[in-house]
């Protein structure tokens, strides 16, 4: 082996294994692909507590997702190699909100077709997938579920408070009642007809009802 042999290496081989112009334009359409993921997370997300990190992390999954595929594409043996790698790699996040799921695959399945160079799968599947989630995700907000918390003084305000309250909702269900000396306490789930929630004030000023307060929930109850 000669001194030329050892720098005439696949290494130096696969430096032009990717052109500069398809890394520019993959990236590019990444950043893009990926912003737009993130402006449809922000504008359709309804959890408790929004996350501007995690929007950021879509924007960069797609760019990251973007220059693994080309690597990998560009070399058989590094594609092996690849995959050993990353088989070692646990997160152990925990994912509290199931749309999120949907965003962080939409954002890696966005990189691998771009990377792949099928630049309008990417550009127009992406444009489908955020009109489908801005259509099911931007639904009426009465639609929703929403928890009535009653606290009563007798068995005969109950009575009284749940008759008004199935009046004034689509739906009324109790969740849980909890009764004590003096005073019982009802969680109900409503879902209302429109955004108007005067009837929680009425409810509040009814004789025997002690206090009564409206909170949005995500459907996921536990008691």
């Amino acid at each position: 082996m000669t001194f030329n042999d050892i720098f005439k290496s696949s290494f130096l081989e696969n430096i032009a294994s990717v052109s500069f112009l398809d890394m520019a334009l993959a990236l590019v359409l990444a950043f893009g692909i990926g912003l737009f993921i993130f402006l449809i997370y922000k504008k359709t997300f309804s959890g408790v507590m929004y996350s501007a990190g995690f929007g950021v992390t879509l924007v960069a999954l797609t760019m990251i997702s973007t220059f693994v595929i080309l690597a990998v594409t560009s070399n058989v043996v590094l594609s092996l190699g690849m995959v050993g790698a990353l088989s070692i790699v646990r997160f152990r996040t925990a994912i509290k909100e199931p749309m999120d799921i949907a965003f962080l695959f939409w954002a890696i399945a966005a990189g691998i077709v771009l990377a792949a160079g099928l630049f309008p799968l990417a550009v127009f599947g992406s444009v489908a997938i955020g009109i489908v989630l801005l259509v099911f995700a931007n639904r009426k907000a009465h639609t929703k579920p929403y928890i009535v918390v009653l606290r009563c003084e007798n068995h005969d305000s109950e009575l009284a408070a749940t008759e008004f309250l199935k009046k004034q909702v689509d739906r009324c269900v109790v969740k849980s009642m909890t009764t004590q000396q003096g005073a019982v306490e009802l969680n109900v789930e409503v879902r209302m007809r429109d955004d108007n929630t005067d009837f929680v004030n009425i409810l509040s000023e009814m004789n025997g009802v002690s206090s009564a307060v409206l909170v949005s929930y995500n459907g996921d109850y536990t008691g």
